[in-house]
């Protein structure tokens, strides 16, 4: 979302004059875009600041002009403190006021420094923000992520998002189809539909009802040009009927699903007001698993919540066993202030947490290896987006999101074509176009 979020900011000073650059070194306006989810993406902001301030120096004594902006979720949770620590920063914004750019750097220009937004505003900022330039849209990729829901109502105990990014509102769908028309008319291919709680999506169809996901999805597919549709990030208690339905249905909706779980212990997941159980998630991937057998799940884990003990963490590594992911995110618990958990008294030491993050991941690796190597000798449609390090190698991704090289022509650069997977690693596969295997045989 933050990917999205920084795209849309750069749409909104493209008609004042801003055009991006390579390097901080070069730019008369530096943004820094943040997340909040952890405490060392956090504090990875103020050590950045501390460098921007040496480089507003350097560039003063040139005579150049240099502006600083701090957005996201940093910005919405800690707003004064960041002008506090970091006096160097002009203005300060929460993810719900980016829309209002082109207002804060007119105060900016003016001498105000020290500006802070982080009011959750009543008027919707899609209404008020331009679309992209379509060779703006083409040059960042044939892959492309459109935000159709934010915020969250869930109220997880180990989580800030609530707080930092509001509750939860949904997109009108014609706006949402408008903007996906206007990326497949721009030569997108891919679209990643983003949310904070996606599956909780829920807004006004162009008959007047609300739209669930699973019904945004198959109108989203009918949409020309549109080939391959993602949606992130999901919560298990709003994967409903209709939605596990459209992955059984619709082809363009890929075989991937990231479907988070955080712990496998019954007693964890209530502590972490999850609202679901060990069994209850089971029972829904043998679901998703029966309308899409060949689906590929992936997950997010913490290890170490307050009060988790080694059966708890046993019970997590019991659930990787029987889900078996082809992928997943893991990571120590870190308190996140204002959040129920970070007052917890049963914190758990930092060795401990890392202890059993280490034989959490080896699982998860050694089960991403597996499904990766499953793949060998299988054809698949690849969406060849990226180059590669060598010459002639490109980059794409697989329906699982696998990133997959092949040796290819440039011709076929943004195209989604045949590839036969010849090995598959620990990150990546390695494959040939069908073309060049058929004629190797």
């Amino acid at each position: 979302m933050n990917v999205y979020d920084s795209e849309r900011m750069s749409d909104v000073l493209t008609p004042m004059g801003f055009s991006e650059t390579e390097t901080a070194e070069d730019a008369d306006l530096v943004i820094l875009n943040t997340c909040h989810i952890r405490e060392k993406a956090a504090e990875k902001v103020y050590s950045e600041l501390g460098r921007l301030r040496v480089l507003k120096e350097e560039r003063a004594a040139k005579g150049l002009k240099t502006m600083i902006g701090v957005a996201g979720c940093v910005a919405q949770a800690e707003g004064e403190e960041i002008i506090r620590r970091a006096p160097v920063v002009d203005m300060v914004f929460g993810p719900q006021a980016y829309h209002r750019l082109p207002e804060f750097m007119a105060e900016a220009q003016r001498g105000t420094r020290g500006q802070v937004e982080t009011d959750f505003p009543v008027e919707d900022k899609f209404d008020a923000l331009p679309a992209a330039e379509q060779k703006k849209t083409l040059a960042r990729g044939r892959a492309a992520f459109l935000t159709v829901q934010e915020g969250c109502d869930k109220f997880c105990t180990f989580c800030v998002v609530p707080y930092t990014r509001g509750a939860e509102f949904s997109r009108p769908v014609q706006r949402i189809e408008a903007e996906a028309r206007r990326l497949a008319e721009a030569g997108v291919r891919e679209i990643t539909l983003l949310g904070q709680n996606v599956n909780a999506f829920h807004g006004q169809g162009p008959d007047g009802a609300d739209w669930p996901l699973g019904k945004l999805i198959r109108h989203l597919a009918k949409v020309d040009g549109i080939e391959r549709i993602r949606y992130t990030t999901s919560h298990p208690r709003d994967m409903d009927g209709a939605l596990i339905e459209a992955h059984g249905d619709v082809p363009e909706l890929m075989p991937y699903l990231h479907l988070p779980v955080q712990s496998g212990s019954d007693r964890i997941l209530e502590a972490m007001n999850r609202q679901h159980t060990a069994e209850s998630y089971v029972r829904l991937v043998e679901r998703i698993r029966a309308a899409r057998p060949d689906i590929a799940l992936s997950s997010d884990f913490i290890v170490g919540f307050p009060g988790e003990t080694e059966a708890d963490f046993e019970a997590t590594l019991d659930l990787v066993r029987e889900v078996k992911y082809a992928q997943a995110y893991s990571f120590k618990y870190s308190p996140r202030p204002g959040t129920p958990a970070a007052g917890e008294e049963e914190q758990l030491p930092e060795g401990v947490k890392s202890e059993r993050l280490q034989r959490l991941q080896a699982l998860l690796n050694e089960q991403q290896l597996v499904f990766n190597a499953s793949c060998e000798g299988r054809i698949m449609p690849v969406l060849l987006d990226r180059r590669g390090r060598k010459q002639g190698q490109l980059v794409g991704r697989s329906p699982y999101l696998q990133s997959v090289v092949v040796s290819a022509p440039e011709s076929v650069f943004g195209a989604i074509v045949p590839v036969k997977v010849l090995r598959g690693g620990a990150n990546s596969l390695d494959g040939e176009l069908v073309e060049t295997a058929a004629a190797a045989e």
